[in-house]
Parts: C-alpha cells; structure tokens; sequence
C-alpha cells in the first residue's frame, strides 16, 4: 500500500508539471506547496501526508518605473556649428541656406528659396549669429560681414565682387581677360587653407540677379558706423540699381563685353 501511495503523489507532481502554465521561473506566477492532512479514514492514506498546490500571483513590491525624460530642445544655430567644426565647410553652406529659407518665414519655407524682398524679416541677432561662427570656424575667412567689406572695397560692383571672392573663373583661352561662373559645387574651394580666397563663403545662389545678396549685406544686422543713413538714403532703389548707378568697378561699361553667358548655378 506504501508503494501505490508514492506513485499517486509521483503522477500528481508529474501531471501538474506538465498541466500548470506558470512553471517557468520568469513568470511573476509560482507555485506554492502546501502540507496538509489527509481529512480521508482510508487505510491506504492514513500514514501518508497529501501535498497539494496552489496558484498565487505576485507582484514585485520594489518595481520601479522608469520616468521619460524631456530631450532638451536642440539650438537652431546647433547643426551649422557642428559642421563648421568639423570643417565641413560644404554641409555648413547647404545648412546656411537652409537657415536663411526657414528664417525669411512661411512663405519662404514653402516656396523653397528666399526673395530678396523677405531679407527684412530676418532677425538681426540671427544673421549675427550665423555671420558669427562662420568667422568664428574659418579664421575670419568665411562669413556675410567679411564678403561685405569685399564688397565695399569694390565701390559695391558684383562683377568685380565675384572676381575677388573668387566666385568666377578666368578663361585662358581668350585674347582678353574673360571670366565665368564656377560650376556648383565641384569648381568651388570647400578647403579653409592658406589658397583659400578671404570671403569665398557661405555662397549665396545668384540665379535671380543679386538683390538677395544686396539685401543681405545691406541689411541691419550688417550696418557698420556711420553708414546707417547712407543705408536708409538708398533704400528706394533696388541692388540692381546701385550697381548701375556706382560702375566704378574693375571693367565698368565693358562687362558685356568681357564676360561670357554666366551660369548662376548656386
């Protein structure tokens, strides 16, 4: 009888090990052994304890959950500056122009590209702070204030701007001094070295004549002693009135006639 009573216990353990769903340790279920009397008179249990089991489901008292945390708001000048950092100096253009779409407004954003029309409702502090790090990561090389004073030095030609900033190419090929274009990107410089011409970036795309760029150096952000007023003065005529107007610069009424069909392809 001691015999028959161990295998009713031993196929008892083995059928629940099998039957029961929550045997596996990983499970916040276990089961819980208890020893209990057999209540039965019966002969065959009487010396014998019955072990039976129970389901209980806990949970762990010490979980913790972990709180989200807020990432912090990136600076909207933060990308320009990681690629001037690194020298990435042709990522740094792209993101330029990027910036100067976003902050010109909505309806810049929309369009894709700025009109020079929309250079005033950029923030003064945010063309100061892009100006800023492009001198900041070029040695005073690269940035709006420092093609500006390009600029100037030329009696504010473009034509003779472009030549200097290095954004047109001689050609050789010709008994006079012709220029052109430089094809965007692979004919522009993206080095900063001692070769690098002072003012050659951030590009600024001359494919609508250079009003965009005029409103950019003209603008408030920019305004250097003492010419303020002069500023204010001209107001009413558009750049491409004062570049008729101040033809001082290195060829005058000969740029017809000197330069080819350019190719404004930034």
């Amino acid at each position: 009888m001691a015999t028959n009573s161990f295998k009713s216990i031993h196929t008892l353990r083995r059928r629940h090990s099998i039957d029961c769903p929550y045997s596996s340790s990983s499970s916040s279920f276990f089961l819980k052994p208890t020893i209990t009397k057999n209540p039965s008179s019966s002969t065959s249990f009487s010396n014998h304890n019955l072990i039976t089991f129970s389901v209980s489901n806990t949970t762990p008292t010490s979980i913790t959950t972990p709180t989200p945390t807020t990432p912090t708001p990136t600076h909207p000048f933060t990308v320009l500056e990681q690629h001037l950092s690194a020298q990435d100096f042709r990522q740094a253009d792209e993101e330029t122009r990027r910036l100067l779409i976003v902050l010109a407004g909505e309806a810049a954003t929309k369009r894709g590209y700025v009109f020079f029309s929309e250079v005033k409702f950029i923030n003064a502090s945010d063309l100061k702070e892009i100006d800023s790090l492009w001198r900041k990561y070029s040695d005073n090389k690269f940035g709006y204030s420092v093609q500006k004073k390009i600029w100037n030095k030329v009696n504010r030609d473009f034509t003779s701007f472009f030549i200097k900033v290095r954004w047109m190419k001689k050609l050789e090929i010709t008994e006079v001094d012709q220029y052109n274009y430089r094809a965007f990107p692979n004919e522009f410089i993206w080095e900063l070295n001692d070769e690098t011409p002072e003012g050659h970036l951030p590009l600024t795309n001359a494919l609508r004549g250079t009003q965009l760029l005029s409103s950019i150096f003209t603008h408030p952000a920019f305004f250097e002693e003492g010419e303020e007023q002069e500023e204010k003065g001209e107001s009413s005529n558009s750049g491409e009135d004062k570049v008729s107007v101040k033809k001082k610069g290195l060829f005058g009424d000969l740029r017809s006639k000197l330069f080819s069909k350019p190719d404004y392809s930034f």
